[in-house]
C-alpha cells in the first residue's frame, strides 16, 4: 500500500477489536519454543513484527503451525534448539532481536541476527552489555548495531542495576537467566511493563518480584532440573493499538465506541491514567484475570481534551503512546508537552522529528526539543488536510490517520502499508467505525 486517503469524520461509532498484543505475542511464541511439549497460543498477533518471532523459532527448530489467528508450537526445550545456517531475520522488530538476543547467548551455537534497514540503525548495546556480562561473546557492527554475531555458551547469573527503564533490556537478560547458573537479579530504575515475568511464571520459570527488582533462578542443568511446559492460552487485545480509537473516539462529541477483549495490564494502563487525566470519557467493563494477564473491553465517548504534561516516570510506561498523545496535541484545550522522551529518537524513526515535522504539515505550532516537544493546543482553527511522510513508522502511519478525521479537507498518508507491522487491518476498521 503506497497511498491512504483518510476524509474527515463527525463521529467514531460501534465495535472493535484490534489484533493480540504483540508483546505479549513475542513472549509466549519465543518462550513456548523453549518449552516442553505443545503449546496453543490464540488471538496471536496479526503484526509482522511477530512474524517474524515465529520465522525465526522455526529457524532455529521449533515446530511452528500458524492456523488464521491461532499458533502451535512444539517446544524443544532449553536445550534443544538447533543453530541455523542463515541469518535471523527480526525483520522491522526490535523485541524481537533483543529479546532473541538474550535466548541466544544461552545456547551452543553461533547465530548471526539480522534486520531491515531501520531495525540496523537501532542501538543494540544496551542488551549486548549486559549480556556479555553474563559470559555471552557477542559481536556488532560498530560495537552497537546489527547485524549480531552471537557465539553461545554457558553464562553465569549477574546483579544487573539497569541503567535505563526498558522492558526489551530486562527481558533479554531474564530470557538469558533462564541458561545461567544461579539466580540473576535485574532491577530497573523506574517499572516497565511485565509482559516476559507473568509469561515465564505461566509456563513454569522460578520468578520473584519485589518492588523495581526481579530475580530469576536459572532452569539449566545443575540449577534443579527444572522445565518450562507447554501451555495452552489466549492473548488479549493490544491496549497500544487500542490507544488509535480511544483518541479518534474522543476527537467527536457524539461518539459512542466499544473496544472488546483488551490487554489491561496495570504496568500497560498508564495511557488510560493520562487520558482520564485529560478529561477522556473512558470505562472499563467486563474485567478478568486471563493467565496473569487482566483484560476487559473499553466503552469510549467523546469528550473534550484538556491535554497537559508527560513527563518523568511516566515515559516508559507510555512510550508507545507518545506518538498518539502529541498528535492530539492541537485538538487539546492546552496542548501536549512531552519530556524526558529523548527515546523516541530511536524507535522505528526518529519519532520526535516527524511528528513535528508532520504535525506543521498539518498547520500545527511545534517546538521540537531534544527528549520530547511542545504541541500548542486550540487556536481558534483546526488541522488541515496534508501529505503525510511516516519514514516507515508505523505509530506515526496510525497516529496522523486518527489526527486527520478530525482535519479540514483530506488528509493522504504515504507509505500507508507501514502500518502492517503492528495492525495489518487498521485503515479498515478506522474506516468503517468513522461517519
Amino acid at each position: 500500500m503506497k497511498r491512504r486517503t483518510i476524509h474527515p469524520a463527525r463521529q467514531l461509532t460501534g465495535g472493535v477489536e484490534p489484533p493480540g498484543d504483540k508483546s505479549i505475542s513475542h513472549r509466549y511464541a519465543m518462550i513456548a519454543a523453549l518449552a516442553e511439549g505443545a503449546s496453543e497460543l490464540r488471538h496471536f498477533a496479526a503484526a509482522a513484527d511477530c512474524h517474524s518471532t515465529l520465522e525465526c523459532m522455526k529457524a532455529l527448530g521449533a515446530e511452528v503451525k500458524l492456523d488464521k489467528d491461532t499458533v502451535r508450537i512444539i517446544g524443544r526445550g532449553l536445550r534443544g534448539l538447533k543453530g541455523s545456517r542463515r541469518a535471523l531475520d527480526a525483520g522491522n522488530s526490535g523485541t524481537t532481536m533483543r529479546l532473541l538476543a538474550g535466548i541466544l547467548a544461552g545456547q551452543e551455537f553461533m547465530s548471526q541476527l539480522t534486520g531491515d534497514s531501520s531495525l540496523q540503525n537501532r542501538p543494540m548495546n544496551r542488551v549486548v552489555g549486559p549480556l556479555r556480562q553474563m559470559g555471552a561473546d557477542i559481536r556488532a557492527r560498530d560495537d552497537n548495531f546489527a547485524p549480531l554475531e552471537i557465539r553461545g555458551g554457558r553464562l553465569h547469573a549477574i546483579d544487573f542495576k539497569m541503567p535505563m527503564a526498558s522492558a526489551q533490556v530486562k527481558s533479554a537478560v531474564l530470557l538469558a537467566g533462564l541458561f545461567a547458573e544461579g539466580e540473576t537479579i535485574v532491577t530497573e530504575p523506574a517499572r516497565t511493563r511485565d509482559h516476559t515475568e507473568l509469561a515465564l511464571e505461566e509456563f513454569g520459570a522460578r520468578i520473584e518480584k519485589s518492588g523495581k527488582t526481579i530475580r530469576i533462578q536459572g532452569l539449566a542443568a545443575g540449577n534443579g532440573g527444572a522445565k518450562l511446559h507447554g501451555r495452552s492460552l489466549d492473548v488479549p487485545g493490544d491496549l497500544s493499538s487500542a490507544v488509535f480509537f480511544i483518541a479518534a473516539a474522543s476527537l467527536f462529541p457524539d461518539s459512542n465506541l466499544l473496544i472488546r477483549n483488551i490487554g489491561l495490564n496495570p504496568t500497560r494502563t498508564a495511557i488510560l491514567d493520562v487520558f482520564a487525566s485529560m478529561g477522556a470519557s473512558l470505562q472499563m467493563l467486563s474485567v478478568r484475570s486471563a493467565h496473569g494477564e487482566i483484560v476487559g473491553d473499553l466503552a469510549v465517548k467523546g469528550a473534550s481534551l484538556k491535554g497537559g504534561v508527560i513527563e518523568g516516570e511516566q515515559i516508559p510506561l507510555v512510550i508507545d503512546e507518545l506518538p498518539m498523545l502529541a498528535a492530539l496535541g492541537p485538538y487539546t484545550e492546552q496542548g501536549i508537552e512531552i519530556r524526558d522522551a529523548a527515546e523516541l529518537r530511536v524507535k522505528e524513526s526518529d519519532r520526535i522529528a516527524a511528528l513535528a515535522e508532520n504535525l506543521r504539515r498539518m498547520g500545527a505550532t511545534v517546538e521540537e526539543r531534544p527528549d520530547g516537544l511542545r504541541v500548542e493546543g486550540r487556536q481558534g482553527g483546526r488541522l488541515r488536510g496534508a501529505e503525510i511522510e511516516p519514514h516507515g513508522d508505523h505509530r506515526i502511519a496510525m497516529a496522523f490517520a486518527v489526527a486527520a478525521l478530525g482535519a479540514s479537507g483530506a488528509t493522504v498518508i504515504r507509505d500507508a502499508g507501514c502500518a502492517a507491522v503492528s495492525y495489518p487491518t487498521f485503515y479498515e476498521d478506522l474506516e468503517r467505525l468513522a461517519e
